[in-house]
């Protein structure tokens, strides 16, 4: 038998956009190729299960061999094999079918969603290699072993070969560019990275190991280095494992970081097939340090941590695996397509984590607290992005004061409902960014009997706003966005000590003494109690400042000067002192010390001005 012909393709440009398109992910030819061993590999057994190949499967291992002098590398298979007629229609026909309309069609396009439509993988292979043999013997009785070969242009030839067992070899012959790929330290980690869970067991030269004789010495032996674990626990059933198998798995897959604090096995067959793990870490103050660690296989072959279409955004600070083989992807499995299934796994995923932290909230709400500070950035991340996770999420996320006591949404509304309701029914939620620096406005709302929540992590200016879109009649305000007579308005009149007059002259001080006319002072009837001045950046403004820190936008300063006033309680006494004094000059101090005060209780007093506030109360200390 021998037999010559032209693929089945009208153009001699193939394999030249082969090379093209796929040339960014040129290491996946090894993938490729392997992967077809395995398909060959389980559908032998299949039909030994279904009593259709009586004969002994013996060794069901796919081999790979690296030949450095002859520049090859072989993969070996005792999986189904093939004959001639088998070679022609589904080396040469199928895989070429429709490439010149392919070719036609989609030559000016990114061929990034479409290049899989014409199953090309086997061909990339070329990409590496000049000329490509395939020897092979069905597993069918009374056949003739084939071998197919091929230079890497429409061109090929099918001859008899010498083959006694059933299987495929395929022989690349490495061309002069890709001879990085005949060192076997490059191979090893192509293996690790597509083919660590591939279900057939593949070797990859030997590996010398200790086991003990008859006599109980312990002795050198070689062993075949199989480099996968054909049944990872994400393909076994949830029922079957213990906490320790899912630990063990992740330190597998991630063996430098700290235990996760739980985790969801997905496993549903209908409408779509998917199986895997996700993992829900420690999650650090960086976020990026966390993305980007799913990674998406289908039937056990490593595809791409790029999950971003299928995993819900806020998810994609998770770990862990995802299989499925009903993701659409291209040839170089790169790259998803479009597909209505694509946005049911993402919606069923998001479903499972909800239901998930729901349950683990109900069963052991205290555990569920302790743990807050990393499950909190998960909920957080999501009721900002995901709608259809914050309507579930609003039953266990979680609010925490400065006490230190967690609450629902629900459940804090209530716990504020008889102090911090405004005069237009609104529920005022008081917060603090940084309760150090922030501590005097606390210590004022505290007297006044508010409570005071803690936001102080990464996502929280974001949150802060989402809750306020979310939830009805409830506004948020920092502890420090106005005075504390005024963080919630009850329509309460105060009465002040000063006169219409003294208030104006008192405002002309201030403009004198700071020397800005510019300034936006405003004299309010406080209570004694509170600080004489206060700087004052309203809620908006601050959030403005806060968002562009969190967005690296241009210069936070804009906005923090953006509605900036100076709060001049009139019924403190200080201010009633320096209306009284008679010094010009001591006026000027008093003022200036004031002013510098209200911007160190803001931290926005530094350089010069911290220098000259220093020195001042030093002086000011040695006159009494």
């Amino acid at each position: 038998m021998q037999k010559s012909g032209t693929l089945t393709v009208n153009t001699e440009n193939i394999f030249p956009i082969i090379k093209k398109f796929l040339y960014s992910d040129n290491d996946i030819f090894l993938r490729e190729v392997v992967a077809n061993a395995v398909d060959a590999t389980q559908k032998i057994e299949k039909l030994a299960s279904l009593g259709q190949y009586q004969k002994e499967l013996g060794d069901t291992k796919i081999r790979i061999e690296v030949n450095e002098k002859l520049k090859t590398i072989t993969i070996k298979d005792r999986g189904i094999g093939m004959t001639a007629e088998e070679i022609e229609k589904y080396i040469n026909q199928i895989a070429f079918s429709g490439a010149s309309e392919f070719v036609e069609k989609f030559k000016d396009t990114d061929t990034s969603t479409i290049i899989g439509k014409f199953g090309l993988g086997f061909y990339s292979a070329f990409m590496v290699a000049d000329k490509v043999e395939i020897i092979t013997k069905s597993y069918k009785e009374d056949t003739e072993a084939a071998r197919w070969a091929c230079e890497g242009s429409t061109d090929f030839e099918i001859t008899k070969a010498v083959k006694k067992e059933r299987g495929t070899d395929i022989i690349l012959h490495i061309n002069k560019d890709s001879e990085e790929f005949l060192e076997e330290h490059r191979i090893q980690n192509i293996l690790d990275k597509y083919c660590r869970f591939l279900p057939v067991e593949i070797v990859f030269g030997q590996k010398e190991i200790s086991e003990k004789d008859k006599d109980g010495k312990e002795k050198k032996v070689k062993k075949d280095n199989i480099i996968n674990n054909t049944n990872p626990i994400w393909a076994k059933k949830p029922n079957d494992l213990k906490d320790d198998d899912y630990l063990n798995f992740y330190k597998e897959l991630y063996p430098f970081s700290e235990d996760p604090l739980f985790w969801i096995h997905l496993n549903v067959d209908y409408p779509f097939n998917l199986t895997g793990i996700l993992y829900f870490p420690k999650v650090k103050n960086d976020i990026t340090l966390h993305k980007d660690k799913i990674q998406l296989y289908s039937r056990q072959v490593f595809i791409t941590d790029e999950v971003k279409d299928i995993v819900p955004e806020f998810l994609t600070l998770m770990h862990g695996v995802i299989d499925s083989p009903d993701i659409p992807l291209n040839v170089s499995r790169s790259y998803l397509q479009s597909d209505s299934n694509v946005k049911k796994i993402n919606n069923y995923i998001t479903k499972k984590v909800a239901e998930k932290l729901e349950e683990l909230f109900k069963n052991d709400r205290k555990a569920f607290e302790d743990k807050w500070e990393s499950i909190g950035v998960f909920v957080k991340y999501g009721m900002i992005s995901e709608d259809k996770f914050s309507d579930k999420a609003k039953s266990f996320a979680l609010l925490k004061n400065l006490e230190g006591k967690y609450f629902t949404f629900d459940e804090y509304i209530d716990f504020v409902k008889e102090n911090q309701t405004d005069k237009d029914k609104q529920r005022v939620f008081l917060y603090t960014t940084d309760p150090g620096k922030q501590d005097t406005f606390i210590q004022s709302a505290k007297r006044k009997g508010y409570d005071v929540l803690k936001f102080d992590g990464i996502l929280d200016n974001h949150f802060i706003s989402s809750i306020e879109h979310k939830i009805e009649k409830v506004s948020l305000k920092r502890v420090d966005a106005d005075s504390v007579d005024l963080l919630i308005d009850k329509d309460e009149k105060n009465e002040i000590v000063l006169s219409k007059e003294d208030q104006e002259k008192v405002k002309e001080l201030f403009k004198k003494a700071l020397n800005n006319d510019k300034l936006d002072l405003e004299v309010k009837a406080l209570s004694p109690d509170e600080l004489p001045i206060q700087m004052i950046l309203p809620e908006f403004s601050r959030r403005m400042q806060e968002m562009s820190q969190f967005q690296a936008m241009g210069n936070p300063e804009i906005f923090s000067a953006m509605g900036q006033k100076i709060i001049i309680n009139g019924n403190h006494h200080l201010i009633s002192n320096i209306l009284k004094e008679e010094s010009e000059g001591s006026q000027k101090q008093m003022i200036s010390h004031l002013h510098d005060i209200a911007l160190l209780s803001q931290d926005k007093l530094s350089g010069n001005g911290l220098t000259s506030f220093i020195e001042r109360s030093i002086k000011m200390m040695d006159k009494e």
